[in-house]
């Protein structure tokens, strides 16, 4: 088999190839990938190669067509709503590394809450100028409804974490899972969460069901002091309503890692100019430990599917 990667992982080729050897001691080909690659490179490297090694960019059809013997796509990522739906067309096997970042997704959305909540940024400027805390007071997370937006993985440990703060956690799922309530989630519907919740926090995968899920009519269901938190993604949320309401003053402020397309942003992003708004570009699931484990999770996917017992599955399974 010629195991192509087509994007980095974001970790050193020494780690790669050390994590590849089951398969390199198979006899397989593993071809490393360092660089973000131009759509031409991609049409070139993927020329005979059986499977493709992913990360988040996005995949063309072009490039799998281009693939007459692709069997399989392992994704360094957990959303697949960039990998194409030919997939499943041509039963080409795509399977993610859910899981993989869990931990960097909570913990970062707790840094976005306590940046807007503590006034971070503007403490740190206003530090750097020489002045004081005046009009910089903030507020705490104890005693606060933290309103989860799927319940999934990451959803449950940014609940484990609210608790430890002494929130109330609220949530919304399609599917209300005993393990969150057993973290202590009372699931409400999802417009009674927008208007019960100090602090929205959004942790569902981008479908055509979520598609802007957060749009002007539930942002304006929210607290006049409520914040809103999206590590998810970008699309889940109207972004021009958003920014409506933050600059009016309807909601208290946003903390944003992820946008309608990847970083950079156009410099004409609505949230860009928007008010009390914390942005990162979408590093939540960037950590040096998350990138490793994911490496190998790419890997793992590889030799289960060789085996004949693939784990992760998204598309392609007929």
């Amino acid at each position: 088999m010629r195991i192509v990667m087509l994007e980095p992982l974001g970790v050193p080729e020494s780690t790669v190839l050390e994590l590849a050897k089951p398969l390199t001691a198979l006899g397989h080909e593993f071809v490393f990938c360092d660089k973000k690659l131009s759509e031409a490179e991609k049409l070139e490297r993927a020329k005979n190669a059986d499977v493709f090694v992913v990360a988040n960019s996005p995949l063309s059809e072009d490039v799998i067509l281009a693939a007459p013997d692709l069997k399989m796509i392992s994704v360094g990522f957990t959303g697949v709503d960039h990998i194409p739906a030919l997939c499943n067309e041509k039963g080409i096997l795509v399977c993610n590394a859910q899981g993989y970042c869990t931990d960097a997704v909570a913990e970062l959305t707790f840094g976005l809450i306590l940046a807007v909540y503590r006034n971070i940024l503007p403490c740190h400027s206003r530090t750097k100028e020489s002045g004081v805390k005046d009009g910089l007071v903030g507020n705490e997370l104890r005693g606060k409804a933290l309103g989860i937006v799927g319940t999934g993985a990451i959803g449950n440990r940014v609940a484990e974490i609210g608790k430890a703060f002494g929130c109330k956690l609220i949530g919304y799922s399609r599917t209300e899972r005993e393990e969150s309530k057993q973290i202590g989630i009372a699931y409400r519907s999802l417009d009674d969460l927008m208007k019960q919740a100090d602090i929205v926090t959004l942790h569902t995968p981008l479908t055509p069901e979520t598609k802007l899920l957060i749009n002007e009519e539930r942002i304006g269901m929210m607290k006049q002091n409520a914040i809103l938190v999206n590590v998810a993604r970008g699309g889940v949320v109207d972004s021009k309503a958003l920014a409506e309401a933050l600059n009016s003053g309807k909601i208290a402020g946003a903390g944003i890692d992820v946008f309608e397309n990847e970083p950079p942003v156009e410099g004409d992003h609505p949230l860009l100019h928007a008010t009390n708004t914390v942005l990162t570009p979408h590093v939540a699931f960037a950590t040096e430990e998350s990138m490793v484990r994911r490496c190998g999770m790419v890997i793992d996917n590889i030799t289960a599917w060789l085996d004949g017992k693939p784990i992760n599955v998204k598309m392609g399974m007929k």
